[in-house]
């Protein structure tokens, strides 16, 4: 029996898990489980990986995205770049496991937001700094959109939300909340930003996925912004790592 997993804390609403659970049932895929294997103190992760048979692939979510490199034997050219991994393949060499890192947040994020953006789109606000930033930050590098970075405290790569002028949010008509404000159950929350002077040239994309339509994307459909939650995006990384964990056997 092949066994995968997702990896963080906490993980009391996994995707992952009923994502892949569901894939295993409707696919026919018999020889393999999902797990969650909630790890507080990344300390014990060598010991999840040595005791832990059949182990063949995890997803990686907060708040080990970044921390967990120093564990791994290599990542990909992509998850270096970034500096934060999702997504771990698993191999055995003569006995010994390797471990390698990928960042498939690169893929899902700009496969999902590449249909939507018009020539209109080339300044973003990106709302966190987190590890789902980093991907973020990477894609619209890539893209060749300029982005500030927002954050409660203000340091030399982002600015504070004091900080954030009613200018500069509208004219950065594509904005990217990374943080897990809104989240359930705290669906009542959203970020701290004056969305009145949003409008339908605006792109509002909440990597947050449950609930489907957050307070954050309802306020920006208030003023007329198309909005973009964060399921397609977790969709697609999830297939990508699927992929990924087979090509690595």
């Amino acid at each position: 029996m092949k066994r995968y997993g997702l990896i963080g804390f906490p993980l009391g609403h996994s995707f992952s898990s009923k994502y892949f659970t569901e894939k295993f049932a409707r696919e026919g895929i018999k020889d393999a489980l999902y797990e969650n294997y909630p790890l507080e103190d990344l300390e014990l992760f060598p010991k999840l990986i040595e005791n832990t048979e059949g182990l063949s692939g995890l997803n990686v979510t907060i708040p080990h995205k970044t921390t967990i490199i120093r564990f791994l034997s290599e990542t990909d050219k992509d998850a270096s770049a970034v500096g934060a991994v999702n997504v771990i393949g698993i191999t055995d060499e003569r006995g010994e496991k390797k471990l390698k890192g990928y960042n498939t947040d690169i893929y899902g994020f700009r496969e999902s937001l590449l249909p939507h953006l018009g020539s209109s789109h080339i300044k973003a606000l990106i709302l966190g700094t987190g590890g789902s930033s980093l991907a973020v930050r990477y894609v619209l590098t890539s893209l060749g959109i300029n982005y500030v970075n927002v954050s409660r405290t203000p340091s030399s790569f982002n600015i504070s939300y004091r900080d954030l002028t009613d200018d500069l949010l509208s004219d950065s008509t594509l904005v990217i909340n990374t943080t897990p404000l809104g989240m359930y159950p705290e669906i009542e929350f959203c970020p701290d930003i004056n969305y009145g002077v949003l409008s339908e040239r605006h792109i509002l994309y909440d990597l947050v996925y449950n609930p489907e339509m957050t307070k954050f994307m309802s306020k920006g459909e208030e003023r007329g912004c198309k909005v973009i939650g964060g399921l397609q995006m977790l969709h697609l990384q999830a297939e990508k790592a699927w992929e990924i964990w087979n090509r690595e056997v």
